[in-house]
């Protein structure tokens, strides 16, 4: 490895975080939520970190489960997405993998596969998110029209719009609207992502859906009534240029940042290429030995530029983190005028995933 820029992903947090919220739902079971490459962690690292603690995984699509059984990862997989094309129902049984329906063509295809290799199925509700799901007015007729794929494996399942509010009112009508279809349809639930798992007692059904909660991001805000989480994330990159510029000197593209004094400026070898954003603005803050440094002046493709004038010794192959446990990523996402899903999922290729037990 060349350069010095990676994501250290640490394998205690996980697992910290996997076991705080399934000790606060003791009567429910928790999925791991590892779409998008585990939002960026590493699918099949995170798959294998957290064997023998979670009975099921969650991806969005098929291809994505297809990856983790060709790496060894044998528990049930739950098809967000469910089936695309019509061969991906057969193919789901064949990878022990159950579909989310959430539309009458996917019923449709389901029934048209022979019953001996059709694959468990998920029933999706429209409750107010109105993005995928039946509508609640239709269910009735779904459920009996389609009767012969509901099996004691069957979950009806929903997605709260406004979870990570807590003083928004309409997740509370999401809920009474699926508890009155519960009370016709008494089948398992699944309703809870991280934030309702969290914040939403009410919301955790048989499986609660957990996917940023596992990394630590900040499902959210942060408060003494909630468990701590952990970052289970570290982007990190290192210093490779040291230069001393005068004051009224400028930095970077555009000259965006201008030196009000004579300032030490390091420049690290990380940008927008590699993920991070490109909209951070002057002062977004770093971490290099021991204390914040400001980012100063754009953020470029392969490099960006900090502000190290008041850090002493700072010398070329420091490590700087830009997010983790030092530097909240949720923090760097407000400043770029994002969310750290966004950050976390957009991280790229070429920014190798290092695992730290």
């Amino acid at each position: 490895m060349s350069r010095q820029t990676q994501a250290v992903i640490h394998a205690d947090a996980l697992i910290h975080n996997f076991e705080v919220i399934s000790a606060l739902t003791p009567a429910s079971k928790i999925m791991a939520v590892i779409k998008a490459d585990a939002y960026g962690h590493g699918a099949v690292n995170v798959a294998k970190i957290l064997q023998g603690r979670c009975q099921c995984y969650a991806v969005a699509i098929s291809e994505e489960a297809l990856i983790l059984r060709e790496a060894g990862i044998q528990e049930p997989i739950v098809i967000f997405e469910g089936a695309h094309q019509k061969y991906e129902c057969e193919e789901a049984a064949r990878l022990n993998c159950t579909l989310v329906a959430h539309n009458q063509q996917q019923l449709e295809w389901l029934m048209q596969t022979p019953a001996s290799q059709r694959p468990p199925v998920w029933f999706k509700i429209d409750t107010g998110m109105h993005r995928l799901g039946f509508d609640v007015a239709d269910v009735d007729t779904i459920m009996t029209t389609y009767a012969e794929l509901v099996t004691a494996h069957s979950v009806l399942v929903t997605h709260l719009a406004s979870a990570d509010d807590l003083s928004n009112a309409f997740t509370q009508q999401q809920l009474n609207t699926f508890t009155a279809l519960q009370q016709r349809f008494p089948l398992h639930s699944s309703i809870a992502n991280s934030p309702a798992t969290l914040g939403w007692p009410g919301a955790r059904g048989t499986w609660n859906r957990i996917g940023m909660g596992l990394f630590g991001g900040g499902p959210l805000p942060q408060n003494e009534e909630l468990p701590e989480l952990l970052p289970a994330m570290t982007l990190q990159a290192s210093v490779m240029s040291l230069r001393t510029i005068a004051c009224g000197e400028s930095v970077g593209y555009g000259q965006a940042w201008v030196a009000s004094r004579k300032s030490v400026i390091a420049t690290v070898s990380i940008g927008y290429a590699d993920g991070y954003p490109r909209h951070c603005p002057n002062g977004t803050p770093t971490f290099v030995r021991g204390k914040r440094a400001p980012l100063v002046g754009r953020v470029s493709m392969d490099m960006l530029t900090i502000d190290v004038t008041d850090i002493a010794d700072v010398e070329l192959g420091d490590v700087v983190e830009l997010w983790g446990r030092q530097v909240s990523i949720t923090e760097v996402a407000e400043l770029a005028g994002t969310i750290s899903y966004e950050l976390m999922t957009r991280l790229s290729t070429r920014v190798p995933r290092l695992i730290a037990k």
